[in-house]
């Protein structure tokens, strides 16, 4: 049976000074601390088998992209599945004291955390992001090939390998900036998968 490694690689630190959720918005970048994770991440692809790269459309994960296509001399295909999860929270505040997820306004989008009612549905997320793997695998078929994705989506692939329900608490993700999930198949059937953090202490 023919082996199809999957990597999904999560986009590093995004500068983002007025602390927003910044979901699918336009024009925020990497830090410069997120380019120096994006650069140690690419060097864990060094020397691996490596016939097929895809990322998301958003400018921080094409960045994130963009020094793992030097290393494995690939060039970036953008798949839209690969998008962060649509949030109605977008360009607000919703962490701290000054969060607006405070304001009584905002609390009719949040009655069903399991769907979840403020955003793209789990579900949906799942099926998009396991569209755009079996592409890769697809691809990539008896190589390897790099998915870079954002948090969410990525933690709905590790709970749907584990066989985990997806709606979750948040703070129990393991999902750190530009992290590797690793999906190892044998044909189309999900034979194991890993996590790892290069970027770890930048």
């Amino acid at each position: 049976m023919v082996e199809t490694v999957v990597h999904l690689v999560r986009h590093g630190e995004v500068h983002n000074p007025k602390k927003l959720l910044y979901g699918r918005l336009p024009d925020f970048h990497l830090s410069s601390r997120g380019r120096s994770m994006a650069a140690r991440t690419a060097t864990s692809f060094k020397g691996k088998d490596v016939t097929y790269l895809a990322a998301s459309p958003l400018e921080r994960v094409q960045e994130t992209a963009a020094p793992i296509a030097e290393v494995v001399g690939q060039d970036i295909q953008t798949n839209r599945d690969l998008i962060e999860s649509g949030n109605v929270f977008e360009g607000l505040r919703t962490k701290g004291l000054r969060s607006q997820l405070l304001n009584p306004i905002r609390w009719r989008h949040m009655t069903n955390p399991l769907k979840p009612s403020w955003g793209e549905p789990y579900a949906e997320i799942l099926e998009r992001m396991l569209r755009a793997v079996d592409k890769a695998r697809a691809e990539a078929e008896g190589h390897e090939a790099v998915l870079v994705s954002h948090q969410l989506p990525i933690v709905m692939v590790q709970r749907w390998a584990q066989g985990k329900r997806l709606p979750h608490n948040p703070a129990t993700r393991k999902c750190d900036l530009a992290s590797v999930t690793t999906l190892v198949f044998e044909g189309d059937k999900l034979k194991s998968w890993s996590y790892s953090e290069p970027a770890k202490g930048i």
